[in-house]
């Protein structure tokens, strides 16, 4: 089955690119956006809508394949490729993709995955952008699997040397900054993980102390035990805290330590997860920070589980902090790495080293690009996989929840079949 032609469409994410940095130092929450100047290059809001590119393949018996181009919320922070707009990065994919592709034989999906993910642009010397590589990726899967007359999960499967799960994957929603009425919505809905929480500012929302998460970690078990069905329901709280904990505390890791205990104390008897506790804006630094409090966090029993996120963006750069266990769970988060070819190998990497692998992304995804996501995971087992795209909750949950149960229900009739 060859390719015979591609052609791309401008679309909307399921959320907005947010400047970090200037969210952490100076800007202030004004409704929907941010009142300040950006820091990052790239910007010329604080918040600016989010874009997409869907490529499109038309394969030579009329079929079309098509998988989105999409970039994390966050872009150009924490050693991320900058800001991502559909007019700027449609004609580089025009000139550089679509000749490399037109024409080519689709029965197998890696190696052509391999060939646009590692391609060099002459004019630059320099790799695609993530998201084009993220992309045009999922839809040579998406190809792959339509050439093969099977699901894109089977091709994972089949190249990569795994099993389709039988069982869905456990799925970790974001509540966004509405991260009171959110939880209610997650809990109602049976999430398997809650709520992310955003929890990207000292003042509002850590407090210099601390106070302010441990006081909202307190509400979250109250509300998960108030509010749950049924008595045997009991999430991991997994909080998202972009390095504030880091910033109160100087660094210091004996009192992020102590402070961590006393958050474990708080959750209890739910499992603790906290993503991102210090962010020391280099990659080798960040990985022996996150070693060193993951060792103390062992010795001292402290059942905290330790995520690594920022500047762990790459496929080395995930083997590298698996390799030194820093962390307990590692944030695969999969726009970050390009090609999703590298999602498949960072999951299935974690798990040879016994780290936990969280098959993550961001909210300012689309419904597509979660789609194929869960494919990869239901490939690939990872620990959990995050509800995207959007902060609404009940957008992202269906999209990820429904394509897992699909997914599922064909394997079964499958099995019934033949």
């Amino acid at each position: 089955m060859k390719i015979v032609d591609i052609t791309c469409s401008p679309g909307k994410t399921g959320f907005f690119f947010d400047d970090q940095r200037a969210i952490k130092k100076h800007a202030v929450s004004d409704g929907s956006t941010y009142i300040g100047e950006p820091l990052t290059e790239g910007f010329t809001a604080i918040r600016q809508a989010g874009e997409s590119i869907s490529v499109l393949i038309l394969l030579e018996d009329g079929q079309i394949a098509y998988g989105d181009c999409a970039a994390v919320q966050y872009s150009g922070a924490g050693g991320r490729d900058p800001l991502f707009l559909a007019s700027d990065y449609i004609p580089i994919i025009e000139q550089y993709i679509k000749p490399q592709l037109i024409g080519q034989e689709i029965l197998t999906f890696r190696p052509l995955a391999e060939q646009i993910d590692r391609y060099i642009r002459p004019d630059t010397n320099k790799p695609l952008h993530t998201a084009i590589r993220y992309g045009v990726t999922q839809a040579l899967l998406d190809a792959t699997a339509k050439a093969n007359h099977t699901l894109m999960a089977d091709i994972v499967a089949k190249e990569y040397g795994t099993q389709v799960s039988d069982e869905a994957i456990p799925i970790f929603m974001q509540s966004g900054d509405d991260r009171y009425n959110n939880v209610d919505k997650m809990i109602l809905k049976g999430a398997d993980v809650l709520p992310h929480g955003l929890i990207n500012h000292v003042p509002t929302k850590l407090g210099y102390e601390g106070e302010k998460l441990l006081e909202y970690i307190r509400w979250l078990k109250q509300r998960i035990e108030s509010k749950r069905f049924d008595g045997n329901y009991a999430p991991a709280i997994h909080l998202d805290v972009y390095g504030t904990i880091g910033i109160i505390f100087n660094q210091d890791t004996d009192k992020m330590v102590e402070y961590l205990r006393k958050c474990a104390e708080a959750a209890s008897p739910f499992e603790l997860r906290i993503e991102g506790p210090m962010d020391v804006e280099e990659r080798q630094a960040q990985m022996l920070a996150l070693k060193e409090i993951t060792q103390r966090l062992d010795e001292a029993n402290i059942p905290v589980i330790i995520v690594a996120d920022e500047w762990c963006n790459t496929l080395d750069d995930i083997k590298y902090f698996a390799d030194n266990k820093a962390g307990h769970m590692i944030q695969i988060k999969t726009p970050d790495l390009g090609g999703i070819n590298n999602t498949i190998e960072a999951v299935l990497y974690c798990r040879d080293k016994g780290v936990m692998a969280y098959q993550g992304g961001t909210c300012n995804e689309t419904d597509r690009s979660s789609q194929v996501c869960v494919h990869c995971a239901m490939a690939t087992h990872p620990c959990q996989i995050l509800a995207k795209p959007g902060m609404g909750v009940d957008e992202g949950y269906m999209i990820v929840y429904n394509e897992m149960q699909r997914i599922k229900a064909i394997h079964q009739m499958r099995r019934r079949t033949y």
